[in-house]
């Protein structure tokens, strides 16, 4: 049995396991983090299956190694005793005057149940958890959602639900659509990370794995106890992800609605932070909920480097607190004056230079198509004259096209897209597009990404079967497709696809060169497999966890067959670019 308890501590009120009884009976525990002073305060918290009482290092030793190494400010100002991943570290908050409150979701950690990843009924619990905080002795009424990912991406799902007392949401790499954005890229299955997360960052720490998970260095008790059950009760207590991902195909099946946030509900000041190179989870949820959502007050910020590092440092921290210090303890910290968009433009190198925006996509985008050419393998500005094909195996690397070195520094930051007429030898087809840049000498560059060291500069997904598009939500820039009827292919006819290009940001140096590949896999690093990490994947090669290869899902019989791409005058193929002119 769980019993709260409560203590003072490195200069705070910690409440330990602490119960919250849903509308069903269920008890799930949380954390509270706060000053040790009476009074009211405002709240931050998190919602997740990744064990409150579970300390970063213990599971996320590789990331936390690193973080610290390459940025000495994530660590100091903390006696680091209660980093937990993804979530605010209370010591840089209660000081300030907050309550930091982490709560363990239905069937992880502390919390009996069963697990239902990103479900309605967690999104039901995270609002009735807010509105508890809310109604707290210690609280000022008004409650914060936080975190990266996860805690982030159910942000957006509570938020439609309207709790009482929330008052605002900061996202932080979070995606929104998880049919889109994470389980079936353009409708091609992910089973990379569908296979790999969640035995890797979830069954670890669920409800029940006590003295057979981690021993928290926090408590010294057990992170997901206090039961330890068998591995057949453990399953029986859980949603099978890979098998419920696999199985809903459709964006329309109720699996993925049900999860889908209505943007016209999602009315609380809202902050949006999104990672360039976190393609193939995050990112693409974090534009689309900045335009979308019908918040009257909404901010966007754009980072690079590794998926969990900016929330940590001092820029990322420093932009939180602005953020909340202004919306929940009504402070006059700046934020009344902050620019609505702010870009970290990406230069190779990893450099980036911080720009501030009035909108997304930017205003004064130069839309550019570059033609593809099969005859010299080229992206021309030119429109074709001429017909012409180029052909790849359905599971090969494919075609690219390369223009000529630029001659001018062009800075590509926005959505991007691209026209393609396609055939195919068989029913159906996997497209998979890389925008990618290379140096005079031909070497790629590439990118520390949110997980893998060597991404390229943009990618994009489409199975030609769900090349359908939504009439009502789909841009020249950004396609959206419905995913809601499988449109199988006439063996060799032509059919026009438009192929959404996840948001991007490289301002090219003059005299490198910008290329499209269409390709019949996952985009690969020419350098070879690279270090990994070790929750993820040992090594990686170019997408990280995000691979496309489940033989159920791309039977060779359907998709190794012979791929061809048509061009001429009645089928201009291009890549739309998002061209950026100085100010």
């Amino acid at each position: 049995m769980i019993e709260a308890s409560s203590e003072i501590r490195d200069g705070m009120r910690i409440d330990w396991d602490v119960p919250i009884t849903m509308d069903d009976g269920i008890v799930l525990r949380a954390d509270v983090y706060r000053p040790i002073a009476e009074g009211r305060y405002p709240a931050i918290m998190s919602y997740g299956p990744y064990g409150k009482w579970l300390h970063f290092e213990d599971n996320y030793r590789d990331q936390w190694q690193r973080m610290c190494e390459l940025h000495p400010d994530v660590p100091s100002g903390s006696s680091n005793k209660y980093q937990c991943w993804e979530v605010a570290d209370p010591e840089k908050w209660v000081p300030e005057g907050y309550v930091v409150i982490r709560v363990d979701s239905r069937g992880a950690g502390r919390s009996p149940g069963v697990i239902d990843i990103w479900s309605a009924r967690e999104a039901q619990d995270f609002a009735r958890c807010i509105d508890w905080a809310g109604e707290q002795p210690w609280s000022n009424g008004k409650v914060g959602t936080n975190g990266i990912s996860y805690y982030a991406m159910n942000a957006w799902q509570v938020a439609c639900l309207s709790p009482r007392h929330l008052a605002a949401i900061c996202i932080w790499e979070g995606a929104a659509d998880f049919y889109r954005d994470m389980g079936h890229h353009g409708g091609i299955f992910c089973n990379g990370f569908a296979g790999d997360w969640p035995p890797a960052q979830i069954w670890t720490v669920q409800h029940g794995k006590g003295r057979n998970g981690f021993r928290s260095r926090m408590t010294g008790d057990w992170v997901a106890g206090p039961p330890t059950l068998g591995e057949e009760e453990l399953a029986a207590n859980r949603h099978d992800f890979f098998t419920d991902v696999r199985g809903h195909t459709l964006a329309s099946d109720e699996y993925w609605v049900s999860r889908m946030p209505d943007w016209s509900k999602v009315r609380v000041p809202l902050f949006s932070a999104a990672n360039w190179g976190g393609q193939g989870l995050h990112p693409r949820g974090n534009f689309e909920g900045f335009m979308r959502a019908a918040s009257a007050e909404k901010w966007l910020e754009v980072h690079g480097i590794e998926h969990w590092t900016h929330f940590y440092t001092d820029y990322g921290l420093g932009l939180q607190k602005k953020f909340f210090g202004h919306f929940l303890k009504g402070e006059d910290t700046g934020w009344k004056r902050q620019p609505k968009v702010m870009l970290q433009v990406r230069h190779p190198g990893e450099r980036f230079l911080a720009r501030h925006e009035r909108e997304w996509p930017l205003a004064r985008t130069e839309w550019t198509k570059l033609y593809l050419r099969p005859g010299d393998g080229s992206l021309s500005g030119a429109p074709q004259e001429a017909a012409a094909t180029a052909s790849y195996s359905g599971f090969g690397d494919g075609v690219s096209f390369l223009t000529p070195p630029l001659e001018r520094e062009t800075e590509i930051t926005g959505p991007l897209a691209a026209k393609l007429f396609v055939s195919s030898a068989t029913e159906d087809a996997d497209l998979f597009l890389v925008v990618r840049v290379f140096a005079p000498d031909l070497k790629e560059v590439t990118f520390q990404g949110a997980l893998d060291a060597h991404t390229p500069v943009a990618q994009g997904w489409l199975r030609l079967s769900h090349r359908k598009l939504d009439s009502r939500l789909s841009l020249p820039y950004r396609p959206y497709h419905t995913h809601d009827e499988v449109q199988k292919l006439t063996p060799g006819a032509v059919y026009e696809a438009d192929v959404e290009i996840w948001p991007t940001s490289i301002v090219v140096p003059k005299g490198y060169r910008v290329a499209l590949s269409v390709r019949g896999k996952d985009y690969e690093w020419p350098g070879g497999a690279g270090k990994g990490l070790a929750t993820l994947g040992k090594a990686w090669t170019g997408v990280g966890p995000f691979r496309h290869n489940d033989p159920a899902d791309r039977p060779a019989s359907v998709f190794g067959g012979e791929v061809t791409l048509h061009v001429g005058p009645e089928r201009q193929a291009y890549l739309l670019l998002p061209v950026i002119p100085p100010k």
